[in-house]
């Protein structure tokens, strides 16, 4: 406590904010929280170069919550994030902070969430808004998002935003901030436009440069697999019955996920338990002490709550939820690996978090190699050597002559050969663990440079339907949609949404025709009607689409094709913008 209240309150940060660090396990301010914080503390602008899991976060949302007025019910401090998991990452993190400040509100707002649900939050006066370009432009230009008290603007990943193909959206934003604000821009990399819009937007920045300084821990042995085909917990199950380790710790993301998890683990008899915020010192400490004598063997954990876990026992690490920032990646894996042992890593990563992937791999210098599901090939063959050694075990015991006896009264009336009779004894002995898997169904399996040219829109962000016409993708319905020219929308605008919305590529997207008051769009005709269905929905700008069918596409050229693959289980929708 004595070495956190030193180094943090010569930042000069206040008491409740400090009481809230304690909790959160921060022990003293990284490089840039160091650089940073006494600088946007006295108003100055921040021009931060870091790479993600630095501690941007804390950088700057711990000097702007010193300085928020909490009895003024009103849009302070907005944070420009490109994604929606960032938003939710620093949404969460700034009311961790602020939860000592009484009155301080913070609103995440992202596309995919509701209106209604956003409109709600905006209306209770929230003092810190953050945000991802597209969604906030919206409430903007509706009226529901209001600037005239903004004192701080932060723009997290900025060069993430370019990337995507948000940095207009972005300028849009930053013109209808107040002239009188400050600014916090923070991006791994300084591109030209990253330097343009600072030195129009900022008012001598103080420029800050932190050198990464992750370890690539060659004693661990780091894996990821992209989560298709089967439940995560199911995937999980597999992945440590085919490892061999002493004791293994699960990091998800949420207290919620820690007693889902230990309780799937339960039912397929591992020795787990569950390791929250929601503990007590007195069991958080039992619960250690059984992993450290062997009567655990599997933690499952949350980052807060392993803060200065040290067991040696520990030699796998699964991340079962992708942290949302390398410097935690790094300090999950590093709970393996200890007293010079080999460590063990596995990383589950979801398609739409490739992003987050390629962060952690650019951060620490290291490609991951990505790995498949165990098959069930491979799990019955361990099943059968574990059973196997389990009987070598027991013919080497003294008292097998004492069960010998048994045989003639387990013998049916019907005498039978001591094979069969072997054979289903065995069949006992399995219980409801089967010895032998039945194959898995034939799943699609895309690798990285597949799924790269698959996504490009998401991935890419370029939003151009140039390439679109001259691809082969099949017969094509098309559709009318009530917004145009008029409305401003423009064909990456339209091209995002149906493709954000519906979670399909862009590939599949075929002619998009602006006209003034509406649009036409080719999609593919084997696309399946819920999704169709769904975009009638689906809002562009802020204004309701209202997608109608006008008839089929005359077929140009040569036979187009289309993947099957579009299909019920995309309809799942996803972030705009």
């Amino acid at each position: 406590m004595s070495e956190l209240k030193t180094s943090f309150t010569e930042l000069g940060l206040k008491a409740s904010l400090l009481s809230a660090l304690t909790d959160l396990g921060y022990k003293k301010p990284s490089p840039i929280q160091t650089a940073c914080i006494p600088h946007l503390l006295s108003g100055r602008d921040v021009l931060g170069m870091a790479q993600t899991g630095s501690g941007k976060t804390a950088a700057f949302s711990l000097p702007f919550l010193h300085n928020i007025k909490a009895d003024l019910a009103a849009p302070q401090l907005l944070v420009l994030v490109p994604t929606r998991e960032l938003a939710v990452q620093v949404g969460l993190a700034c009311s961790d902070f602020a939860k000592y400040i009484n009155g301080v509100n913070v609103v995440t707002i992202y596309g995919g969430q509701r209106y209604d649900v956003q409109l709600r939050a905006l209306r209770h006066g929230p003092q810190v808004v953050v945000g991802t370009p597209g969604r906030l432009l919206d409430h903007l230009k509706r009226g529901t998002l209001i600037f005239s008290n903004l004192t701080g603007l932060v723009l997290d990943e900025a060069d993430e935003m370019l990337r995507m193909g948000f940095i207009e959206d972005v300028e849009h934003i930053l013109a209808k901030v107040p002239k009188e604000h400050q600014t916090a821009l923070f991006s791994a990399t300084m591109p030209e436009a990253i330097r343009r819009i600072s030195r129009r937007f900022m008012n001598e920045p103080q420029e800050i440069r932190i050198h990464s300084n992750v370890s690539t821990r060659p004693d661990i042995r780091q894996s990821y697999w992209i989560v298709q085909g089967l439940q995560k917990n199911e995937a999980l199950i597999r992945f440590l019955e085919a490892e061999d380790f002493d004791a293994a710790i699960i990091f998800v993301r949420t207290k919620h996920a820690t007693l889902e998890v230990s309780e799937a683990l339960e039912l397929s008899g591992y020795n787990s338990a569950a390791l929250n915020g929601d503990m007590n010192q007195a069991l958080r400490e039992q619960t250690l002490d059984r992993l450290k004598d062997g009567r655990l063997d599997i933690l499952i954990a949350t980052d807060v709550a392993a803060r200065g876990l040290d067991v040696d026992r520990i030699s796998l690490v699964v991340n079962y939820d992708i942290p949302l920032d390398s410097e935690s990646y790094v300090h999950r894996i590093g709970r393996t690996g200890r007293a010079g042992r080999a460590g063990r890593a596995i990383l589950f990563v979801e398609t739409r978090e490739r992003r987050l992937l390629r962060n952690i791999e650019r951060v620490m210098k290291l490609p991951i190699q990505e790995v498949y599901i165990p098959t069930p090939e491979l799990l019955s063959a361990r099943r059968l050597s574990k059973f196997a050694n389990k009987i070598q075990c027991q013919l080497k015991s003294d008292d097998l002559d004492v069960y010998r006896t048994l045989l003639e009264k387990l013998q049916p009336k019907e005498k039978i050969d001591i094979e069969t009779l072997a054979a289903a004894l065995l069949k006992i002995a399995q219980g409801e663990r089967l010895l032998i898997l039945p194959p898995d169904p034939v799943i699609e399996r895309r690798s990285r440079r597949e799924y790269s040219e698959r996504h490009e829109l998401r991935e890419g962000g370029n939003h151009r339907p140039t390439r679109r016409s001259s691809r082969n993708i099949g017969e094509m319905d098309l559709y009318r949609i009530e917004i145009g020219r008029d409305d401003g929308v423009e064909i990456r605008h339209i091209v995002g949404a149906i493709a954000n919305e519906g979670d399909i590529s862009s590939r599949y997207i075929g002619n998009v025709k602006l006209f003034a008051s509406h649009s036409t769009i080719e999609l593919p005709k084997s696309m399946a009607k819920e999704i169709l269905s769904h975009f009638t929905r689906t809002r562009i700008l802020n204004k309701p689409i209202h997608m109608q069918f006008i008839g089929e596409v005359k077929s140009r050229g040569k036979d187009r094709r289309i993947n099957s693959n579009i299909s019920r289980n995309n309809l799942q929708r996803r972030t705009l913008f």
